[in-house]
């Protein structure tokens, strides 16, 4: 694949991100942006409708998982690293998304930073940021 074009399909994709980010509250549910840009620490959690959370949830996680999976393509043009990345993406959606809602289900007043963090986690695209540093490191120690 030419230099350029693998130039532009990383830029696309950050494009991408930029613009779910910037949409999050048009594209999908989630009542935890609202709760979370206020006095979160001493409230308690708002009405949430579970099933189409974590179905947006998993779509979002999705979109992340699929441009994230497009650079490490554009970048290291390896079947290899893709197929362990959608495994990795799996384990830890599966992982994460359990997490979530036992931390949702058993939330009081002050455990906030947990739920925080596991869904800041499933919504921002931050394995792509391990991922490409981590694959990088592992061609140059195996090549």
């Amino acid at each position: 694949m030419l230099r350029f074009v693998r130039i532009i399909v990383v830029f696309l994709c950050a494009v991408g991100f930029l613009f779910i980010r910037f949409r999050e509250s048009e594209l999908f549910y989630d009542p935890l942006i609202c709760f979370f840009k206020g006095n979160y620490q001493v409230a308690s959690l708002p009405e949430i409708d579970a099933v189409k959370l974590y179905l947006n949830l998993s779509l979002r996680y999705g979109v992340h998982m699929v441009l994230s999976l497009f650079i490490l393509w554009a970048v290291f043009l390896e079947k290899g690293i893709l197929k362990f990345a959608v495994v990795l993406y799996g384990f830890v959606f599966v992982a994460l998304l359990i997490v979530l809602g036992y931390f949702i289900s058993t939330y009081s007043i002050g455990q906030a930073t947990s739920v925080f963090y596991v869904r800041r986690f499933l919504i921002q695209p931050l394995l792509i940021l391990i991922l490409v540093p981590a694959f990088y490191y592992y061609r140059k120690v195996n090549d």
